[in-house]
């Protein structure tokens, strides 16, 4: 099996469509299509069904994905590797975190990287979804849920809380909410559930049932501007809050606690250029 017509494979596979799977590896859609008629050419065999909803696999598909997979890994722990005999403070760092890290702790940390090693590129991703570090879609990481693989090695960065906050033109036009209502009478901001199932459940221990759901988004810095611009009540990070003076903490007695953990994979400790960009987000994480 050629590796990159698997590789090509492994993404229509993964995303479901050519269209998809060509923005993922970024070549155009018609090169993924010869690449997969090559492929099941090769094989002899139909990988996958083509639908109008979009490509799903055969049995032989089935089969295929998984031996994909396993070239894919060790093609992978290679370069992971290689890298970690890299010695140069140069070059390509990918790290994924959300948007809010990004803003408030990240470009601090890039910041002062430059002005040490300005050949060292960042290359940042921002997203609350988890990247996979195994299949090397990030270098490092920045996670609030703690990884239990032990190919990666994690540093415990900070622990924070996040608590209720509103506008205080939103205070002025609804008052606050009282406790046991399930905010009753109120507008609420929250996650899409499809980004974070089950979120907008409670806010800081209180049921949220009978509160109406004014806007659901897909970041955290979106929450943190719909809830300065009055649209409703949201679960926000503190010490992101309290940078806008716009802001009113409601029931300060009453917060849920979160961690931040550095993650990146074993194989890449010793990659001198990756060891400096931890080195630099653990900096800022300390002074904070």
């Amino acid at each position: 099996m050629d590796w990159d017509n698997a590789r090509i494979f492994l993404a229509i596979y993964r995303n479901g469509t050519l269209r998809g799977a060509a923005a993922l590896l970024q070549i155009d859609q018609a090169t993924a299509g010869r690449r997969l008629a090559a492929l099941e050419t090769s094989l002899d065999a139909r990988l996958f069904l083509r639908t109008p909803s979009g490509y799903v696999p055969t049995a032989a598909g089935e089969q295929a994905f998984a031996a994909a997979e396993r070239m894919e890994q060790a093609a992978d722990q290679l370069q992971r590797q290689m890298q970690g005999l890299d010695h140069r403070l140069s070059g390509v760092v990918r790290v994924a975190t959300s948007e809010t890290v990004a803003s408030y702790f990240i470009m601090e940390a890039v910041r002062r990287l430059h002005r040490q090693h300005p050949d060292i590129r960042i290359a940042l991703s921002t997203s609350i979804q988890i990247s996979n570090l195994t299949r090397r879609e990030a270098d490092l990481a920045i996670r609030n849920v703690k990884p239990d693989n032990p190919d990666l090695i994690l540093r415990h960065l900070a622990r924070r809380d996040v608590g209720l906050f509103a506008s205080k033109s939103y205070i002025a036009a609804r008052g606050e909410p009282r406790q046991g209502t399930a905010f009753a009478g109120h507008t609420l901001v929250t996650y899409q559930q499809s980004v974070l199932p089950g979120w907008s459940d409670t806010f800081c221990g209180e049921p949220t049932g009978n509160g109406h759901i004014a806007m659901e988004v897909n970041s955290g810095l979106m929450i943190i501007e719909a809830v300065a611009a009055g649209l409703g009540i949201g679960e926000l990070p503190v010490h992101m809050a309290s940078k806008y003076p716009d802001l009113v903490r409601i029931w300060p007695h009453r917060s849920e606690p979160y961690d931040l953990w550095l993650v990146m994979h074993g194989d890449l400790n010793r990659t001198a250029r990756v060891r400096a960009v931890a080195d630099a987000i653990v900096e800022v994480f300390e002074e904070d």
